[in-house]
């Protein structure tokens, strides 16, 4: 009798000790650990709604997914008009005042337009990067995609869109393969400039990117 209830003992406390472990080795998601989530959303144009207002940008449906889905999180808009890669290194520092838990890096595309050295571009979003994990070591990536028009060249083109593939790469980041997939070049999804997208198309821009954002926040898409 006495071994039988050693036994058990042992039993159980095997089995709270493999629960512990279980507990311990489980990733903590967004949605539990009751801690709000700081997404910054680091781009141009594109991201601060040009046309439209920032209200109606994708960042801000970002929000209404997040809050949807029940999750404690903070979309920031950091979209600025005309600004480049350069531009963003210039006022990174700024924004990260506040902690940043995970940075959705959404520039480049107005130095594809530009023509500006895929070099030079490449560099400076691996400087946002390393700005970014100096701050926060623990900082998570997701990397959005562009592509150039036709009338930049073959050979262009090609470098433009591989640095987004090398820059994910080289930081273990997430990336969207292009940001504007579904709405470049559909004249009814753009304004009359033909580059800035409708209410609707930033609904799919929306939508590209909380694809890739909402398993980084633990949740299903």
């Amino acid at each position: 009798m006495f071994q039988k209830r050693i036994k058990t003992a042992m039993t159980g406390f095997i089995l709270l000790v493999g629960c512990f472990f279980a507990l311990v080795s489980t990733p903590v998601t967004a949605a539990e650990s009751g801690k709000t989530t700081r997404v910054l959303v680091l781009g141009d144009s594109l991201t601060a709604g040009y046309g439209l207002g920032k209200e109606f940008a994708f960042p801000s449906i970002l929000q209404e997914k997040a809050d949807a889905a029940g999750l404690k999180v903070q979309i920031i808009n950091a979209g600025v008009s005309g600004d480049t890669t350069a531009g963003g290194v210039r006022r990174v520092n700024w924004m990260l005042r506040q902690p940043v838990d995970i940075l959705v890096l959404a520039l480049g595309a107005n130095d594809g337009l530009r023509g500006l050295s895929v070099d030079s571009s490449l560099a400076n979003l691996q400087t946002i990067i390393d700005q970014t994990k100096a701050k926060n070591p623990k900082v998570r990536l997701l990397i959005a995609g562009m592509k150039v028009p036709p009338n930049m060249g073959d050979d262009y083109s090609r470098k433009f869109e591989a640095m987004f593939v090398t820059l994910a790469e080289n930081n273990e980041a997430e990336r969207i393969p292009f940001l504007l997939e579904g709405v470049g070049g559909r004249p009814e999804l753009n304004l009359e400039d033909g580059i800035h997208p409708t209410k609707e198309g930033h609904r799919i821009l929306a939508d590209n990117v909380w694809r890739f954002l909402a398993p980084m926040l633990g949740v299903g898409t």
